[in-house]
């Protein structure tokens, strides 16, 4: 098909939604061919596209902030490690530097140069989260990056077609989980070779010599229209604080965005210093979960590329909990990191209040738990986990879903076949929702069992059990998080518990913030939200002054949702005793 050299809008529109098909493609073929239920169910990862010069033109339609745009800059000390002059066909470079690329020893990051004949025209990369990297159990415990696994500097992972035998038996010595990790590097490098054959076939039906033109194009209206939206704010600095749990005290992100035309500047100066634990991050994560927020905030429909980044300015003082520096333990950055967005929001409620969420859970729950199997051979198993989003504007926030980071999780089923684990429980945790007139997104109730009939451990990585999401505008805080074993005893939420054979493990997932004042919540939603068990009767009267009753005869082993009823005339006196507003019907 013979195309115009000049790239009319209608030929950029095509070319663009094809190399997002291609992409796509590339995300497909890594989770059908991952060995592990990290990538293959959770889909901790990301895949992206970038031109010769390692500007990330698109990326796929599922990817976690802190792996997409921390690979986005990551690409560049790839670069730099390997000039394209150095690359030949058949090379594949990897490295898991925290410093370099996603801020975790256990996210691996394999780039694969596309050449056309001899020469260069794309790059395709993508980093996964390992199930095992060696060191201590992935966990905030750490006092340094070097006991938290094997480091891989930038280096080839395939030199023209063959593999480096040397680096490959290295890591299958360093990890207890050979298998996995191995089979989803196998995984990493086919899907960018299933995605480098189908952008050749782009290239030769739209005879195109290469990705310049193109990517030039895509770059340089995605900046224009991510600047267009930057105008659309208010000048001015927009300030703000958000608490984390930290590991043994409170640690505080502070921010100052500062919006001039159309630049954003955000500065997170006076944020509380890196920590002796693994909860410290690296700029480039820093600046992946900052940058994220703003386009999410100012414009989520502009293309997630080089271009939507330029306007986007960050720093963080080095030594502080968001610029670590070496040889800072960095394994639980994202239990600081996935809280940045939450800050910005804050920030720019500002501003924009019409745009932005409120705090949610934020940071995901990820847990490790390995033993013993009947087989006398060990498991590891990683769960991932999310509370209640914050509530949206015009919007309740979303029950237990993975934002800001986006990860998905494990049905029960692929838990307790790859695993002696049982999911004993996982249901929405009612009232933990922060009241407003938009609620926070709810938590959940995790209960966790191990069928070995052997010791087992937890490794936990939980946030929010001391600092809930607070509400915005008048709205209340959403629940605080809680970990409880079968025992009674409450463990330090960052580290290591070993676990008796018939011990559980009980999460409380925080819930999100609310937003606005509850009493302005129609009465109709409330009693909605009794009926299908987000909130109970007692929080209702507690939290929105509405007394709901449930009609349905005692002892009743069934209650439909007809046998719940508001009732108006106490719901009226007891807003009236609380000075409150008068109740809405509507919905």
């Amino acid at each position: 098909m013979a195309v115009r050299r000049a790239l009319d809008l209608v030929t950029l529109e095509v070319l663009w939604n094809r190399l997002l098909a291609v992409v796509d493609e590339q995300q497909v073929a890594l989770m059908r061919t991952a060995f592990s239920t990290i990538v293959r169910e959770s889909q901790d990862l990301a895949c992206g596209v970038f031109d010769v010069q390692g500007r990330m033109l698109a990326q796929s339609v599922t990817g976690t902030p802190g792996h997409i745009n921390a690979m986005a800059t990551g690409v560049q000390h790839f670069l730099r490690a390997y000039p394209p002059a150095a690359l030949v066909p058949g090379d594949v470079l990897i490295t898991n530097d925290p410093w370099l690329t996603a801020g975790q020893i256990n996210d691996l990051t394999v780039l694969t140069p596309v050449f056309r004949g001899e020469t260069l025209v794309a790059f395709f990369a993508n980093t996964c989260h390992a199930t095992d990297i060696g060191g201590r159990i992935l966990s905030a415990e750490a006092r340094e990056v070097y006991e938290e696994g094997l480091r891989i500097p930038i280096t080839h992972l395939m030199c023209g077609g063959e593999p480096n035998q040397e680096l490959w038996k290295l890591i299958r010595a360093n990890v207890r989980a050979p298998a996995e990790v191995e089979g989803d590097l196998h995984a990493q490098m086919a899907c960018n070779d299933v995605a480098a054959r189908s952008l050749l076939e782009m290239l030769d039906e739209f005879r195109l010599p290469d990705l310049g033109e193109l990517g030039e194009a895509i770059l340089t209206r995605s900046e224009a229209a991510m600047r267009q939206a930057i105008r659309t704010v208010p000048n001015g600095q927009y300030r703000a604080e958000l608490w984390n749990d930290g590991f043994e005290e409170p640690i505080c992100i502070r921010v100052a965005v500062t919006v001039q035309d159309d630049d954003v500047d955000v500065d997170f100066a006076g944020s509380s210093p890196q920590s002796r634990h693994g909860i410290n991050v690296v700029l480039n994560y820093t600046h992946a979960y900052a940058s994220f927020a703003l386009k999410a905030a100012i414009s989520p429909e502009v293309p997630h590329n080089e271009g939507s980044f330029r306007p986007v300015h960050v720093r963080a003082e080095p030594g502080s909990i968001l610029n670590a520096l070496e040889p800072a333990p960095v394994g639980a950055r994202h239990l600081i990191g996935h809280f940045l967005p939450s800050a910005l929001f804050a920030a720019l409620s500002q501003a924009i209040p019409e745009r932005v969420l409120a705090p949610g859970a934020d940071g995901i729950w990820l847990s490790v738990l390995r033993g013993v199997g009947p087989d006398e051979r060990p498991f590891t198993f990683t769960l991932f986990q999310a509370g209640g989003m914050g509530a949206r504007p015009h919007q309740d926030g979303l029950n237990n879903v993975g934002f800001p980071s986006g990860v998905a999780g494990v049905p029960a089923e692929v838990m307790e076949t790859v695993a002696p684990l049982v999911l004993e429980r996982r249901e929405i945790r009612p009232d933990s929702g922060g009241a407003g007139r938009w609620r926070g997104g709810c938590g959940q109730w995790t209960t966790i069992a191990c069928r070995t009939g052997s010791p087992w451990s937890y490794s936990g990585m939980i946030d929010r059990l001391r600092c809930p999401a607070p509400g915005i505008l008048g709205g209340q805080a959403g629940a605080a998080g809680e970990l409880l074993l079968s025992s009674g005893e409450r463990p330090q939420p960052k580290a290591q518990v070993t676990l008796a054979p018939a011990e559980r493990i009980h999460l409380g997932l925080p819930g999100g913030g609310g937003r606005e004042h509850p009493f302005d919540r129609p009465v109709a939603r409330v009693l909605a939200d009794v009926v299908e068990g987000y909130v109970s009767a007692e929080a209702a009267a507690r939290d929105y002054g509405v007394v709901v009753r449930c009609t349905a005869p005692p002892g009743s082993l069934v209650v439909l949702p007809e046998d719940w009823a508001v009732d108006e005339a106490a719901t009226a006196a007891l807003r009236a005793e609380r000075g409150g507003a008068p109740s809405r019907s509507g919905g």
